[in-house]
């Protein structure tokens, strides 16, 4: 289990409607990051739109303006997360609070990425998308959408119910939690039992008890019977 799972969402929603934002907008390889592992990425989000050569903050841009530095839903444009497969594109949005993207569509391996890491890519069809957006950001009223993965629906505060597709298997890891690891888990006892009939199949390949590898038999040619002399 690699993250809090994702029933349900409710908060601040980000407008960011561009198209075609890649992974290396997203998390620029710019950005140097000296953890070892997944945690440090925040920084990264967006940097190169978010602060300058200084690295001091772009008062325009959007997540530096209230409410949205609370965001943790971010409404973009179509085909968002092309690009480049690097997954840190997801960890910067995850470490920077954000746990729902909606979108017309998503880069295919920035999508399959967000359902690994507890991101839900949230895909609406064009017209819809463009109704939500209008419902959020168009009426005065607060901008706050509430996501449903259990019902697959989602709207803004006062505004209709737009229903959405997801990926079946990509579903149950947000609701459960897991990455790929942690779906496997759950196969545990069908792993063990395999192994168990392996053991018997192919013992040559298992450890010994002694601690090494036990010899495959090796091939012999089956016995020829000896010729018999032809009649004279």
């Amino acid at each position: 289990m690699t993250a809090d799972p994702l029933t349900t969402v409710r908060g601040i929603a980000a407008p960011l409607l561009r198209a075609d934002i890649d992974t290396d907008a997203i998390a620029p390889s710019r950005v140097r990051i000296t953890s070892l592992g997944k945690s440090g990425y925040a920084e990264a989000l967006f940097a190169n739109w978010r602060f300058d050569a200084r690295g001091r903050e772009v008062p325009d841009f959007v997540l530096n303006q209230e409410p949205y530095r609370q965001a943790c839903v971010l409404v973009t444009g179509p085909n968002f997360g092309c690009g480049s497969s690097r997954e840190t594109a997801v960890w910067a949005l995850r470490q920077s609070g954000f746990r729902v993207v909606i979108a017309p569509g998503f880069g295919a391996i920035f999508e399959a990425n967000c359902f690994r890491n507890g991101l839900l890519p949230l895909t609406l069809p064009s017209r819809e998308h463009r109704e939500l957006v209008a419902e959020i950001f168009d009426t005065g009223s607060r901008p706050e959408v509430h996501a449903d993965l259990q019902r697959c629906q989602v709207q803004a505060v006062h505004g209709p119910v737009h229903r959405f597709d997801v990926d079946r298997r990509g579903r149950r890891l947000l609701l459960d939690g897991l990455d790929a690891i942690g779906e496997t888990l759950l196969l545990a006892g069908s792993i063990e039992a395999f192994r168990s009939r392996d053991r018997i199949a192919r013992p040559w390949i298992h450890t010994a008890q002694a601690g090494r590898p036990q010899a495959a038999p090796t091939w012999q040619p089956e016995p020829q019977p000896e010729p018999q002399p032809k009649p004279v």
